[in-house]
C-alpha cells in the first residue's frame, strides 16, 4: 500500500464519536478518529513495512503515526532517530503507543534512557522515566533507587503533567517490587499527593502511588 492508499483507507474508517473525544481532549492533531481496533487491523494487512511506517510518521496525521508505530522495524532506527521521533509526538496517546511498541523494544534503549533522564523536553522525560519504571520493576541491578526517590521527592509535584505521570509509575513500580524501600515509596507519595483526586472508573485501581503500591502487593501474595 501506498501512502495515499493508507490515507484513504484511514479516513473510510472515520468514526464520528471518536472524532469527539479527541474534540473534547483538544487535540487538533489532523487525524480521522479511527477506532484503535481498526488501526491494528490496517496494520495487520500491511504487515512490517519500515519504509512506509516512515512516510507515514512524516504525514502529522495523528492515525497514520499510530499506524506506523505497529508496522515500523524498531532495529532500524538510530538513537538519534527515536530522540528525533519523540520530540515530534504532541499526545499522550502517541507517545505510549511509540514508547512500548518501539522505544522498549529497541537495543539501545538502555543508552536512550540514560540520555533522557538528563533531559528537559516533557516528552523525552515521560519516555526516560517510563524506561526507568520498567527497570525498576524488571532488572534493577545498576539503579540507584535511593536516588531515584530522592529525585523523585523534589521533582514530581513540580513537574511537567506529561513526565509526571511515568515519573510516578516509577514511583509505584519502587515500592511494588522493592519491599525495603516500600515505606518510604508510600511515604512520599502521601506528602506529594499527585493523583491522590484522580478519577478512576469502578473496578480500576487509582495512580496515586500509595493505593496503587497496596493494590499491587496484595495481588503478589
Amino acid at each position: 500500500m501506498t501512502v495515499s492508499e493508507v490515507l484513504a483507507a484511514l479516513e473510510a474508517k472515520a468514526d464520528p464519536k471518536m472524532m469527539a473525544v479527541y474534540a473534547k481532549r483538544g487535540q487538533v492533531e489532523m487525524h480521522f478518529g479511527v477506532k484503535m481496533g481498526d488501526l491494528r487491523a490496517i496494520a495487520k494487512q500491511i504487515k512490517t513495512n519500515h519504509s512506509l511506517a516512515l512516510e507515514l510518521w512524516a504525514t502529522d496525521c495523528l492515525d497514520a503515526m499510530l499506524l506506523a508505530t505497529l508496522i515500523i522495524k524498531p532495529k532500524q532506527l538510530s538513537e538519534d532517530d527515536l530522540d528525533r521521533m519523540i520530540r515530534e509526538v504532541k499526545n499522550t496517546q502517541l507517545a505510549d503507543w511509540l514508547i512500548p511498541y518501539v522505544i522498549k523494544v529497541h537495543p539501545c534503549k538502555e543508552g536512550l534512557r540514560d540520555r533522557w533522564m538528563k533531559d528537559d523536553h516533557p516528552m523525552a522525560l515521560r519516555a526516560g522515566w517510563s524506561l526507568t519504571a520498567e527497570r525498576v520493576a524488571k532488572s534493577s541491578d545498576g539503579l540507584d533507587l535511593s536516588a531515584l526517590l530522592n529525585r523523585i521527592e523534589s521533582e514530581m509535584s513540580a513537574a511537567d503533567p506529561l513526565a509526571q505521570w511515568t515519573m510516578n509509575c516509577a514511583l509505584a513500580e519502587i515500592g511494588i517490587n522493592h519491599p525495603a524501600l516500600r515505606e518510604r515509596a508510600v511515604a512520599i507519595g502521601e506528602s506529594l499527593g499527585v493523583y491522590r483526586e484522580y478519577p478512576v472508573s469502578k473496578g480500576c485501581t487509582s495512580p496515586f502511588a500509595p493505593v496503587w503500591i497496596a493494590e499491587m502487593v496484595k495481588r503478589k501474595v
